[in-house]
């Protein structure tokens, strides 16, 4: 099995989604940001992170730690990682998820 990285690509924010849905002063995402990362050993939410971003991707993360791939029919340049959001609409996270190593 190997471990997989995850990594914060882009911490994005819709104001005016923000407007007309959200409390006033709410902002982007103060969970995550830019560049971060994360080693999750395939099934286990790394510590630190957002446990709405985790459910949105733990499949994904759980497949590419049993050596699955190609999620999107080959779209991908590496069939071996995942480009992937957290489910907030308002505030949405994108993540970079690619197994990088074998646990033994």
């Amino acid at each position: 099995m190997k471990k997989v990285r995850i990594t914060v690509l882009e911490n994005t924010f819709h104001p005016e989604l923000a407007l007309r849905y959200a409390k006033p002063g709410f902002g982007p995402c103060r969970m995550h940001t830019k560049g971060q990362e994360f080693i999750s050993n395939g099934w286990r939410k790394p510590e630190g992170f957002c446990d709405n971003a985790w459910k949105s991707m733990q499949e994904y993360v759980f497949t590419l730690s049993h050596g699955g791939s190609d999620f999107y029919d080959g779209w991908m340049l590496d069939k071996h990682t995942a480009v992937l959001s957290c489910n907030d609409g308002v505030r949405p996270v994108i993540f970079l998820v690619e197994p990088v190593e074998e646990v033994k």
